[in-house]
């Protein structure tokens, strides 16, 4: 399974660096030299690109690939989705930690076992992580706290919900 590990922002200079928003938590690896990644461009084709280098740069990665020597074809994969293979994530010993994909597609229920919805994705944002579930209703966004998310269930496919009060009401 792929997942996302970057965004390409924009060209940065004249030999094809790119300008790279990272999504994933451990970029050294993710981004290390000679690290094969599949872009998934926005026409829908995917090519595979190879890492030739990778620095830190005004919060982004700049990065170079091998088959990118020219800002003509670095500006040709702005907007483009780097993706990385989760075989190549090591394991979690923290029995409270958990890679997005694993979640995505979990069943939402709620204590006494009723199904709500099915997690679409999980936000990242300034104020903590959020699983955005699915329902016949719409999105819910719950935050993904203990007190609120106390059991995750990845074997049995499954994530139990304690909502506040109001928390999954319509509007």
């Amino acid at each position: 399974m792929d997942v996302v590990v970057g965004r390409v922002a924009k060209a940065h200079g004249i030999t094809g660096e790119l300008s790279v928003d990272v999504r994933t938590d451990s970029p050294e690896m993710r981004f290390k030299l000679g690290a094969t990644l599949q872009a998934k461009l926005r026409d829908g084709t995917s090519r595979s690109l190879t890492v030739s280098a990778a620095r830190p740069h005004a919060g982004r990665l700049l990065v170079r690939f091998e088959e990118v020597l020219t800002r003509d074809v670095a500006e040709s994969l702005r907007g483009t989705y780097l993706l990385g293979s989760t075989d190549d994530l090591p394991p979690i010993d923290d029995p409270d930690e958990f890679y997005d994909h694993e979640l995505e597609g979990l069943a939402a229920e709620l204590v006494d076992g009723t199904k709500i919805g099915t997690v679409k994705e999980i936000l990242h944002g300034p104020g903590g992580e959020l699983l955005v579930v699915i329902r016949d209703q719409g999105e819910a966004l719950i935050p993904f706290v203990r007190e609120i998310v106390p059991t995750v269930d990845v074997r049995g496919g499954r994530v139990v919900i304690d909502p506040p009060e109001g928390l999954l009401d319509a509007d």
